[in-house]
């Protein structure tokens, strides 16, 4: 369970799918759901939403694209979900990835879901997607999710998830909540040094007046 001082910030996940209802998203739906119950507040990003002129020229001044860029900074993680097409990432993704700027990824631990045809796809997320992530400042990178079409069967109108990745989804998260409050912890623990080394000058001060 997140210690209280998360419910301050959130987690943000981003789909970077071009379609409405996709395995990736789904994926990205079931965590955004386990990270709730674990009381984190969750922020999401489809960058199919975000105006696709301002995408595909890099409109910096674009206020949806400000805003979108905004939230990954502020976010204190980072779960992104794409689709793999012929071992590599969606353009989609990629063309919001091109518009943050330099170390936005820093000091944020970043979960990669993808989802492709066949495992043969699951190299993309070494070799294309992870050195994007890195270039961005990401430097913990948390083990990947990674679903075949199999892994995510459409029945009825719904996708039927296998236990396997139930059970590699569900320890993700348990990665991701780890990682937070180990960060927590060692925010809490520059404070309080930082209040220590404060207060002897405090006090040297009043003694001076």
């Amino acid at each position: 369970m997140l210690n209280k001082e998360h419910t301050v910030s959130y987690v943000l996940t981003l789909s970077g799918s071009p379609a409405p209802r996709s395995r990736s998203t789904h994926l990205l739906c079931l965590a955004e759901s386990a990270l709730r119950a674990q009381g984190a507040a969750v922020r999401r990003i489809d960058a199919r939403e975000l105006p696709a002129a301002a995408l595909m020229h890099a409109s910096f001044d674009d206020l949806a694209v400000r805003q979108a860029v905004e939230l990954v900074a502020h976010a204190q993680a980072v779960i992104i979900a794409t689709p793999l097409y012929k071992a590599s990432y969606s353009g989609l993704l990629k063309s919001f990835l091109d518009l943050l700027p330099q170390r936005a990824l820093a000091h944020k631990p970043v979960l990669a879901f993808a989802t492709g045809g066949s495992l043969a796809h699951l190299l993309a997320l070494d070799y294309a997607l992870k050195p994007v992530l890195a270039s961005l400042g990401a430097r913990h990178l948390l083990d990947n999710v990674f679903a075949t079409e199999r892994d995510m069967l459409l029945v009825d109108g719904t996708y039927a998830v296998t236990d396997a990745i139930k059970h590699r989804l569900a320890d993700a998260i348990e990665s991701l909540v780890h990682a937070l409050d180990d960060a927590a912890a060692l925010r809490s623990l520059r404070d309080g040094r930082r209040m220590s080394n404060e207060r002897p000058a405090q006090e040297a001060d009043l003694f001076v007046r």
